[in-house]
């Protein structure tokens, strides 16, 4: 079987050279984005417009890049995300296009427009079957998402605190989904809190959209709902304590495949293409309302037809590097009950997990884990 060819080019520019915007346009164009057919075609190109608060996001001037050569082949492009599950500033279409603004996306700086892709309040969406799906018969994928003729997905490679990474599966299949897909995605599991680690702070329930947490004043402690909760795993990023954990140990296992599953659904049957910039390697998505440090140098931009070859190539890159000091993960290294299992991502995140994602995506289709990387 052929590898997949994944183009690569490093952040180092020259005096008087050409910038980061145009280094990415020149990438995507050596990786075949002009192949695909766009004159006069809409080209929905999704990415995550960051919560406030989080600053690790995607510049806007990456998204200019990609519309600027997007129009160039003939295209209508725009940028688009759906909404969120839990409380913060992208819950519904209106907060979305403010945070995205607030946030310096705009017509202006990106040289399109915005469309939040399973309209107003997340129940515009279109529900598509999977083809050879096993844990997935139908996805509920925003309506805008699936009107368009062409889709590209720029993604933020970082580390996520349930899936190991976010990468550009994460980014199509979890991203496209409606509210209801979302809430689709992360059913298979419930969290459970232990009293004896629980400090009461109540951290956790800020990040809960679905009353699936309640305060005990009695005791001061957390408890779980399981009629509201959804199984989205928010409280599980939001906990400094490690008192919240899974109950079910397949659960990430079950939503990396779902993810996988929902990518397909998106991709299926019309031209794609993927763009990952890895930089600013935060240890959280870009859903938190805050970044930590990154705990990886910044490595490049990829660029590939191959969704799956791309995450693979990204965290590779990303495991062969060395963890920066000062980050999460040098703190972590120097705690007396350290454990190393030779990732940072779940070194991070211990409870997390990413490769059943990728096994999975291969095992339906999606792609192939062989790659070429073919340096720019």
């Amino acid at each position: 079987m052929e590898k997949a060819k994944v183009f690569f080019t490093d952040f180092r520019t020259v005096a008087l050279g050409d910038g980061l915007p145009t280094k990415l346009k020149k990438l995507i164009l050596r990786a075949g984005i002009g192949d695909i057919d766009m004159k006069g075609k809409f080209v929905a190109i999704k990415m995550h417009f960051g919560e406030l608060g989080n600053i690790s996001f995607l510049r806007p001037n990456y998204a200019k890049a990609v519309v600027d050569v997007v129009k160039e082949l003939g295209g209508k492009p725009f940028l688009t995300d759906c909404n969120t599950m839990y409380p913060g500033s992208r819950k519904n279409a209106l907060e979305h296009l403010q945070c995205a603004w607030e946030n310096g996306f705009s017509p202006l700086s990106t040289g399109c427009p915005i469309i939040i892709g399973d309209g107003l309040k997340g129940t515009d969406d279109i529900g598509v079957i999977v083809e050879g799906g096993e844990y997935v018969h139908e996805a509920r994928i925003g309506r805008a998402v699936m009107d368009a003729d062409v889709f590209i997905s720029l993604t933020h490679f970082k580390g996520h605190e349930a899936a190991g990474f976010g990468g550009t599966i994460k980014n199509i299949g979890m991203g496209c989904g409606s509210r209801a897909g979302k809430a689709d995605q992360h059913s298979s599991g419930k969290p459970t809190i232990d009293p004896h680690l629980c400090r009461g702070c109540r951290r956790c329930l800020r990040e809960c959209a679905n009353s699936g947490l309640v305060f005990d004043e009695a005791s001061r402690k957390m408890t779980v709902d399981m009629e509201n909760c959804v199984g989205c795993g928010r409280c599980l990023g939001a906990c400094n304590f490690d008192a919240i954990s899974f109950q079910d140990s397949n659960a990430v296992k079950v939503l990396n495949c779902k993810m996988a599953e929902y990518t397909k659904a998106v991709l299926s049957g019309r031209p794609s293409f993927h763009i990952s910039i890895v930089r600013d390697i935060s240890p959280n998505c870009d859903c938190h309302c805050e970044n930590d440090a990154p705990i990886l140098p910044d490595i490049g931009m990829f660029a590939s037809f191959d969704p799956l070859a791309l995450d693979q190539a990204c965290v590779d890159a990303c495991l062969a590097a060395s963890p920066l000091p000062g980050s999460l993960l040098d703190d972590y290294a120097s705690a007396p009950d350290y454990h190393d299992y030779r990732d940072h991502f779940i070194n991070a995140h211990p409870d997390s997990e990413w490769r059943s994602c990728l096994e999975h995506a291969e095992k339906i289709g999606l792609g192939s884990r062989q790659y070429e990387i073919i340096k720019m």
